[in-house]
């Protein structure tokens, strides 16, 4: 794989007299009232761009948004940071909400410093899914990939903390896992590589599986709170809509009924799962039906455009902005071509933390 990726020296200062203060300020400084006795440490996360805080920045790849106007509205200046919207991601929002931090770093930023480590970051890469193939069409990380990335960060948490203190991190963080929607948009229906070797319910399984697998892997390594999302309606994003010469009003159906076979069957890989890993709570994260209630029913969400994105470039790219932005980027679902704006991703975890997260405990 053609990838340029900054590796840090290893760390050396043992913060273990600081960290039990610094987990309880954090969680005192969120707006999600926590149950009581329950302390998440550190957040993670692994999948594609939606949760890419940067780590797209270290590759050789065209799969980057470090410049401008991405980043526009990022804790109110402008801030390319290499997130694929105007401002803050799901991870940086749900983090947030959660105590944990403001914003969740990428695991590759060589500016890292122990505490990021010790409260998470992300080890997603934009382009990336389930499916091999889909990581090699951009040269970009491949969930195996991040799983290297997650066993070597373990390395370097029990440098800082010690192996006691890593294990208590590790099974009581929360661990989001987004992935599946780019492997149709790209393997399946723009490049059409899968499309001739499978139908959509067997591309499905081939996800699904890889999926499994991936989750019993982060198991493994000491994961015990995952939260696996689901496909939005893919139809639905700017760009299915306009592929093809369709009208942009409308949804693309076959798109949202390739989304709602994969979900039902990943819905019932985790609920057969979860009784194979003991002492973990799996849990399926339903970004579908949210999504879908906003763009029917947008103004009672405050939203005015959620057919088009804020960004107009065609269709050269679908997570590539340029040309005209729009001057409100909160009245915009949709961010660029197939990503949502910071405020579409604040509506849809309003909507589904709230509803999954006592799954958790």
């Amino acid at each position: 794989m053609l990838m340029k990726i900054k590796h840090r020296s290893s760390l050396k200062i043992n913060l273990i007299s600081t960290i039990s203060l610094y987990f309880c300020f954090l969680n005192s400084q969120g707006l999600f009232h926590l149950p009581d006795n329950i302390t998440i440490p550190a957040i993670f996360s692994f999948g594609d761009s939606i949760m890419d805080q940067g780590n797209n920045n270290y590759l050789i790849s065209p799969a980057k948004c470090n410049y401008l106007p991405y980043g526009k509205d990022f804790q109110d200046g402008f801030a390319p940071t290499g997130r694929f919207t105007n401002g803050k991601t799901p991870l940086d929002i749900i983090a947030g909400d959660l105590g944990i931090k403001d914003t969740v770093p990428a695991y590759l930023n060589p500016k890292n410093t122990d505490t990021d480590l010790l409260t998470g970051v992300s080890f997603d890469s934009g382009a990336s899914g389930y499916d091999p193939c889909t990581s090699s069409l951009l040269k970009v990380i491949p969930m195996s990939y991040q799983l290297r990335m997650f066993e070597e960060y373990i390395s370097k948490l029990q440098v800082i903390a010690g192996k006691e203190r890593t294990s208590y991190v590790l099974g009581n963080s929360m661990f989001l896992v987004v992935a599946g929607t780019v492997d149709f948009a790209t393997s399946y229906y723009l490049s059409g590589v899968r499309k001739s070797e499978y139908d959509v319910p067997s591309y499905a399984d081939l996800l699904v599986g890889y999926a499994s697998t991936f989750i019993q892997q982060i198991y493994k390594l000491g994961a015990r709170k995952i939260g696996v999302f689901g496909m939005p309606p893919l139809g639905c994003v700017p760009y299915m809509r306009k592929l093809g010469g369709r009208n942009s009003k409308s949804c693309a159906e076959d798109q949202n009924e390739a989304a709602l076979i994969y979900n039902a069957k990943l819905m019932k890989m985790l609920n057969s799962s979860i009784p194979n890993l003991p002492l973990s709570k799996v849990v399926y994260l339903d970004i579908y039906k949210a999504m879908l209630d906003i763009i029917h029913h947008p103004h009672s969400y405050g939203m005015e455009v959620v057919d088009k994105s804020c960004c107009s470039i065609g269709l050269q790219a679908a997570a590539s902005v340029g040309g005209e932005t729009c001057l409100d980027s909160s009245r915009y679902l949709f961010w660029d071509n197939i990503h949502p704006t910071q405020k579409g991703y604040t509506l849809l975890v309003d909507q589904i933390l709230p509803l999954h997260f006592n799954n958790f405990f």
